[in-house]
C-alpha cells in the first residue's frame, strides 16, 4: 500500500562530528535512542510522515557527516533543501563555536527560503555543560533562526524540533512565499490530487476573471 502524503519535505541535519545528528535522526524515525552510534560516513537517510496544521507532511531527511574531511561530499546535498536542523552539543563549546560555517554553507548551497532551526543537544548532561541557554538564545536570534535544546536520549523535543520548522514551511507555502513547484524549493506535491487541486483552482479564477466574478491577482 503507497504513502498518502499532502507534501514532502527535504530536511538535513547538520553540525560538526559527534554532536548527536545520527541519534536525533534514530530517535526521531524509530522513537529509541541510538546506544552503538559511531560518526556518520558521507550521508545517511531517514523518513517519516508527520500530521503538521491537518496536513500530512513526508519528511525526507538527510544526516550529514560533520567530518571536516566528507564536506566537499556532505555540501552537494544541501542544494534545494527546505528545512534544515543545525545541531550542535551543549556540553562541547567547540561544536558551538563554529556554528557559523555550518549556517554560512546551509544558507549559500540550499534553498534561498531554507528554514533553519538551531538544537541545543545533550540537554540531559547538564553537569557537563559548557554552552548555557541564553547565549544559544543570543546567537539564534541575532541569525534568525528558531531555536531548542533536545535530549537525543530521552527524546525530549526531538519531535518539537522537525515539527517547528515543518510548521514554519508549511505558513510559507500557504502564503505563496514558497511554490511546491519551483525547482530546487525543497518541497513537492505529494499526490496528483494536491496537483489537480490547485490546477482547478486556478481555473476556477480564470474563469472567474474572464467572466467579470471577483478576479484577484
Amino acid at each position: 500500500m503507497s504513502e498518502s502524503y499532502d507534501y514532502l519535505f527535504k530536511f538535513l541535519i547538520i553540525g560538526s562530528a559527534g554532536v548527536g545528528k545520527s541519534c536525533i535522526l534514530h530517535n526521531f524515525i524509530e522513537n529509541k535512542f541510538k546506544d552503538d552510534s559511531s560518526h556518520t560516513i558521507g550521508v545517511e537517510f531517514g523518513s517519516r510522515i508527520v500530521n503538521v496544521g491537518g496536513k500530512q507532511i513526508k519528511l525526507q531527511i538527510w544526516d550529514t557527516a560533520g567530518q571536516e574531511r566528507f564536506r566537499s561530499v556532505t555540501r552537494s546535498y544541501y542544494r534545494g533543501a527546505a528545512g534544515a536542523l543545525l545541531v550542535y552539543d551543549s556540553t562541547s563549546r567547540d561544536s558551538f563555536n563554529v556554528l557559523n560555517n555550518w549556517l554560512s554553507d546551509a544558507r549559500t548551497l540550499a534553498s534561498p527560503n531554507i528554514c533553519i532551526l538551531l538544537v541545543g543537544n545533550k540537554r540531559d548532561m547538564e553537569e557537563a555543560r559548557q554552552v548555557t541557554f541564553l547565549e544559544a538564545s543570543n546567537f539564534a536570534q541575532e541569525n534568525e533562526l528558531i531555536f531548542l535544546e533536545t535530549s537525543a536520549k530521552s527524546g525530549e523535543n526531538v519531535e518539537e524540533a522537525f515539527l517547528k520548522c515543518s510548521k514554519t514551511i508549511l505558513a510559507k507555502i500557504e502564503t505563496g512565499e514558497l511554490d511546491p513547484e519551483r525547482i530546487g524549493s525543497g518541497i513537492q506535491y505529494g499526490d496528483t490530487s494536491m496537483r489537480n487541486l490547485k490546477n482547478s483552482q486556478n481555473n476556477r479564477r480564470k474563469f472567474d476573471c474572464m467572466n467579470g466574478g471577483g478576479c484577484r491577482t
